[in-house]
């Protein structure tokens, strides 16, 4: 599945680290733009000043590096033809249109309405509900994705992390509980 990777899913670090994971198991192919980094960053440094947004773009340095196909070049003038309710969403759906995506990930569910995505083949789906439905049809991978982004927080928080809670914290409750499980 080809899916356009929403800022709010590239910020903050255990949800993007579990996405991109999954790519890097090829269970999705990410795909992403400029302005839809540069909100990642901005992003980055209204919550964690410079040193974050500095983080955030040697982060997507890397992944460009790693996901060489992702960098989507939206068209300016498809833009000018698409509507959604908040017109500062509409290059992610540029970005889905040109990338020929079949999902945009997000957690502005709203922002994305059905009726106007359905025209150009697509969906828009919660990462909870996106890295659900792979974990029930690939579920190793998912969960040694998984559990490797839990080791990496436990060791940079320095202490002890309780799954669970850790994949509430990232907006993961369903996953949450099935990994619980």
């Amino acid at each position: 599945m080809t899916a356009v990777i929403d800022a709010c899913v590239l910020y903050p670090t255990v949800l993007r680290e579990i996405v991109i994971g999954t790519a890097r198991a090829d269970l999705i192919r990410p795909k992403w733009s400029d302005r839809l980094l540069e909100e990642w960053f901005r992003t980055a440094a209204r919550h964690g000043g410079q040193a974050d947004e500095a983080i955030a773009r040697g982060e997507a340095a890397r992944l460009n590096a790693e996901f060489p196909g992702a960098m989507t070049r939206a068209d300016p003038l498809r833009e000018a033809q698409l509507w959604l309710p908040d017109p500062g969403d509409i290059h992610v759906l540029t970005t889905a249109v040109t990338a020929r995506a079949q999902m945009i990930v997000t957690l502005n569910l709203r922002d994305f309405p059905r009726s106007e995505l359905i025209a150009h083949d697509l969906g828009a789906i919660h990462p909870d509900a996106m890295l659900y439905g792979l974990w029930l049809d690939h579920p190793d991978p998912v969960t040694r994705i998984v559990n490797q982004v839990h080791t990496r927080a436990a060791a940079l928080s320095g202490q002890p992390l309780a799954l669970k809670p850790l994949l509430k914290r990232a907006r993961l409750p369903r996953l949450a509980k099935a990994l619980a499980a």
